[in-house]
C-alpha cells in the first residue's frame, strides 16, 4: 500500500515538461525489453500501450468504483478502515497522514474480496467478480512485464514472477477518488507549500505497481532536487511504477519512484485511479541475487523479509526513504 506525508516546506519546486516513456508492448520482444529496462533505470516509471487488458474490465471497474464512491458517506463508512484495508476518507494509512481523496483498499486473495464486497456493494456478487477478474488480468500483465524485464537484464523470468504468483502473494488493490476540490486555502486542503495536494509524496513498497485512470490529470513523478514530472492521463494505458523491493533486488539499477497525485482543482469530473500492488509472499527473502550483483559494486540493502519491510513501512510516514534503513554501511 501506500501512505502520503506532508514533507518539507522549504524545498523548492520546479515543475518540468518531459517526454515519459510509453512503451507498445505488441513490438518486437528484444526491443521492448531493452525500453522497459531503460525506463527503470532512468525514472523507475513508464506507461504501457496495446497490453492486452480487455477494455470492457477496466471500464466495468471503473462503474463498480463509481458506483461505490457515489454513495452516501455513512454508507461508505460501514466498510470500516481495520489497519489498513478498507474504506478511508483523507487520512490515509496509520501514522496521521492526509490529503484530498477517499479510497478503498482491498487484499486480494478471493476470502477477503467476498467478504469486502458483501459490504461495499448492493450486488455483492456482481462485484465480487468484477474485482476479482480484474486483479486476475492485471497480475497477469504485471507478470508479463516483470518477465520481459528479467529477460533484458539476463536473469530467469520466474525470479521475479513467482513471487506475484504464489497462491501467499500478498498483492494489494486500491481504488482511489479524488473529488472536485473547488476551496484551496490551506485551511480545508493537504498542502505541500502552496500546493494542494490530493495523495502526498511516496514511493510503493512493493514489487511493481500497475495503474489506471479515467483520464483526468493529476500523477506526477519525482526527477529529485524538486523537480516534478506532470504524467499525461491516458484512460488506455497503465502506468508502470518501480516499487522498493525492485530497487532492492536489482541492487539500485532500478530506481523506486517518489510520486504524489495533485488535489483534483481544475477539472470538471472526478479523478480515479486503480491500482494493484504487486507483492510477494510475506516471508521471502528479499536481496539481490548473485547474478545481479558486479565486482565493483556490493549488495547495498542487507536482506530482509517482506513481512519485516511492510512492518517497517506501516511504523513510518512514507514520505520518508524507507529504504535508508536496510542499507548496508
Amino acid at each position: 500500500m501506500v501512505v502520503a506525508t506532508q514533507m518539507s516546506p522549504i524545498r523548492v519546486e520546479k515543475i518540468r515538461e518531459i517526454k515519459i516513456p510509453t512503451i507498445d508492448l505488441s513490438g518486437k520482444e528484444s526491443q521492448v525489453s531493452k525500453l522497459i529496462v531503460e525506463a527503470c533505470e532512468e525514472y523507475g516509471f513508464f506507461k504501457v500501450i496495446n497490453h492486452g487488458v480487455p477494455h470492457h474490465i477496466i471500464q466495468t471497474m471503473e462503474d463498480e468504483s463509481f458506483d461505490f464512491f457515489r454513495k452516501p458517506l455513512s454508507e461508505k463508512q460501514r466498510v470500516g478502515l481495520t489497519k489498513p484495508f478498507g474504506y478511508g476518507n483523507k487520512n490515509i494509512g496509520l501514522s496521521g497522514d492526509t490529503g484530498e481523496l477517499e479510497y478503498l483498499l482491498l487484499q486480494t486473495n478471493q476470502n477477503a474480496i467476498d467478504h469486502t464486497s458483501r459490504l461495499v456493494s448492493n450486488s455483492p456478487s456482481k462485484f465480487s467478480s468484477t474485482v476479482s477478474r480484474y486483479v486476475e488480468v492485471v497480475r497477469g500483465l504485471a507478470c508479463e512485464i516483470l518477465g520481459v524485464m528479467a529477460k533484458g537484464i539476463r536473469v530467469p523470468p520466474s525470479l521475479f514472477t513467482t513471487l506475484l504468483t504464489d497462491h501467499d502473494s500478498d498483492s494489494l488493490f486500491r481504488l482511489n477518488h479524488y473529488p472536485l476540490v473547488t476551496d484551496t486555502s490551506s485551511s480545508s486542503s493537504f498542502h505541500h507549500g502552496n500546493t494542494p495536494i490530493g495523495f502526498g509524496e511516496h514511493s510503493d513498497p512493493q514489487i511493481l505497481t500497475l495503474l489506471a485512470s479515467n483520464g483526468v490529470p493529476g500523477l506526477q513523478i519525482s526527477l529529485g532536487n524538486g523537480a516534478w514530472v506532470p504524467v499525461n492521463s491516458d484512460p488506455k494505458a497503465f502506468c508502470v511504477i518501480v516499487g522498493d523491493l525492485l530497487q532492492v533486488m536489482t541492487n539500485g539499477r532500478f530506481k523506486s519512484v517518489r510520486h504524489r497525485a495533485m488535489a483534483n482543482t481544475s477539472s470538471t469530473e472526478c479523478r480515479l485511479s486503480m491500482v494493484f500492488f504487486g507483492g510477494p509472499p510475506p516471508q521471502t527473502t528479499i536481496t539481490c541475487p548473485p547474478q545481479l550483483l558486479k565486482l565493483n559494486k556490493p549488495p547495498l540493502y542487507k536482506p530482509f523479509t517482506w513481512a519485516e519491510y511492510k512492518s517497517h513501512t506501516y511504523a513510518h510516514r512514507l514520505g520518508e526513504t524507507r529504504l535508508d534503513h536496510f542499507k548496508l554501511p
